[in-house]
This record gives structure tokens, C-alpha cells and sequence, in this order.
């Protein structure tokens, strides 16, 4: 990635990638066949959830919590995945077998309510039971971002009440995030910071979003924003390691003045905040308290995978 684009998703280029087999419905296949109908509930409607993860020497990271957030969502829009955890953990362990992946990989599991008798949203007409797609990548993310940071800009586009769309909700909805992403874009960021329906600083269009401030952590207070499992690890790691940490409302107000930033999320981890609407944060380089919880974390992950 050239410096002029930035993304807490960058990752160096693999050439294995082109060649990966692809989970479809129990088969797996070549990626060039690994197609779903246009019929598929997620093509046509975005009717689905879906979780990342990650595969570190083996392990991967933090599987009960992601499969509990799967299942919780699955549960909430009323979609059968019809297999049990031990046999979507299976699916996931023999997707990497076919690749032969062991660690530096990133796992997309896409669940929809399945292929439909005809193109309209009646779940009704999901007669042929859920498409299960799971894409394995190798993928290892682009240091170099810690150097170079990620620019922000705020957008108009909030994240919404719960009786709109539950922001808790990984669903395969996006186009709320997409459009506060591409406004970003144009502004000349890197990725969009959204609000919450009361003006308060809530996440970015794909990670959670935390500020520093006097040596304390600041994030949201989670009630607008994805349940993100790298967030919580964080919060965890703060209270386990007398970092004061708060899940508070706060406004651009106390942001702009913030001694460091960072966002976080299963691909990247913890990623550095330079720039949020053209002020800069931190000098440009990562702080102290950025760079202690990315070693808190780091060594979370070896003690998860044992």
C-alpha cells in the first residue's frame, strides 16, 4: 500500500492467496469455483452474519468468543446455522487443512439465511436451509502501519439506535459503514469516525475506537458499537494490568486534546491513531500506553493458544 492509503486491514501480498480452497456448503473448492447463487438471502438482501478470525501457530485466537457471538447473532435474526459449534470448528480446521495453513492466516465465516425459492425478503422463502462460506487467506498484517498511523475523519453517518439496526449486530448490512467510509475517503482519510445518535464518540466504520488520556484509557461505553473481542481483551488487560481504563460518553471535545488513540479489531489487533480530522494526535508516533497494551495483547495471545 502506497503511504496515501492506510487501512487497519493492510497486509503484505501473498501470491498463495490466488490458489486457496474455499468452505462452500460442506465441499471445498478451488477459489475460482467457490460461487453461491444469486438467489443467496446475503447477495441479495445482506441477510447473514459472519465473523473474523485469526490463526496464530496453530491456534485459533479466541474461538469460543467469536463462536458466541456468532450464535448469539444468528439466534437474534432468527437463522438456523444447523451445525453444532464442534462441527462449524471443524469446517474452520479442515478449510486450513486444505490450504495447509498453520498461522499468519485470516479466516471470513459467512453464514446467510441461504438460497431463496423467489427474490424477495420473506425469510419464508429460504426453503433450501443457509449457505455456510468460509474463506481462509494468508494474510499477515503490514507493521508498518504502527509507524505510519491511520487518519480519521468524522462523518454525519452515526451508528444507530438498537431499534434501527442493533450496531452489536455482525450482520452482512454494512452499507451503513460503507457509506461513512467513503465520505472519509473523500475527505482524505483513512477511515471514517463515527458517532453515536447523541453526538458522542462511538467507533470507526470497521474497528473500536479508544482514546488516551493522562495515562487513562477512554472507549465508548459500548451501548452504539460492535461487541468487538479484541475491545473487550483490551478493557481486560487494562484492569488486569492497573491501567485505568473507563466506558464512558465523550465528545470530539475530549478527542482532539487526546494524548494518543487507537482502534482495534481482529485483523490488526491494536493499530495507532495520527490524525483525526486534520488535528494531529501523538506526535505521530505511538505512544507509551499504545505500545504497553499492544505488548499486553501480544502476550495474551501466545498464553490462548497455550
Amino acid at each position: 500500500m502506497t503511504d496515501t492509503h492506510r487501512s487497519t486491514h493492510d497486509a503484505a501480498e501473498d501470491d498463495r492467496n490466488e490458489h486457496i480452497h474455499i468452505y462452500v456448503d460442506g465441499e471445498i473448492v478451488p477459489r475460482a469455483q467457490a460461487t453461491v447463487s444469486v438467489y443467496d438471502s446475503g447477495f441479495m438482501l445482506g441477510d447473514g452474519v459472519w465473523e473474523g478470525l485469526r490463526v496464530h501457530d496453530g491456534h485459533l485466537a479466541f474461538l469460543d468468543e467469536h463462536l458466541d457471538r456468532l450464535y448469539e447473532a444468528a439466534l437474534y435474526i432468527g437463522l438456523d446455522i444447523g451445525k453444532t459449534r464442534a462441527e462449524l470448528t471443524q469446517a474452520i480446521r479442515d478449510t486450513l487443512d486444505a490450504n495447509g495453513m498453520t498461522t499468519d492466516a485470516h479466516i471470513r465465516m459467512m453464514i446467510t439465511r441461504g438460497r431463496k425459492k423467489k427474490p424477495f425478503q420473506h425469510p419464508h422463502l429460504s426453503i433450501y436451509g443457509p449457505t455456510i462460506v468460509i474463506i481462509a487467506e494468508h494474510s499477515t498484517p503490514d507493521e508498518s502501519i504502527v509507524e505510519r498511523g491511520i487518519r480519521l475523519h468524522t462523518t454525519p453517518h452515526h451508528r444507530g439506535l438498537p431499534l434501527t439496526q442493533d450496531s452489536k449486530l455482525n450482520s452482512h448490512s454494512k452499507l451503513n459503514c460503507i457509506i461513512a467510509l467513503n465520505h472519509a475517503l473523500q475527505a482524505g482519510a483513512d477511515e471514517a469516525l463515527m458517532l453515536d445518535p447523541f453526538g458522542f464518540v462511538n467507533t470507526t466504520n470497521a474497528c473500536n475506537f479508544f482514546i488516551v488520556k493522562k495515562g487513562a484509557v477512554w472507549t465508548s461505553t459500548g451501548d452504539y458499537c460492535m461487541n468487538g473481542i479484541t475491545r473487550q481483551k483490551v478493557i481486560d488487560l487494562c484492569r488486569e494490568n492497573a491501567i485505568p481504563v473507563f466506558e464512558r460518553s465523550y465528545s470530539l471535545v475530549d478527542t482532539y486534546s487526546a494524548d494518543e488513540a487507537f482502534l482495534t479489531g481482529t485483523f490488526g489487533a491494536q493499530t495507532p491513531v495520527f490524525e483525526i480530522d486534520g488535528r494531529p494526535i501523538g506526535g505521530g508516533r505511538p505512544g507509551p500506553v499504545f505500545t504497553r497494551i499492544r505488548a499486553l495483547y501480544k502476550e495474551l495471545l501466545l498464553r490462548d493458544a497455550g
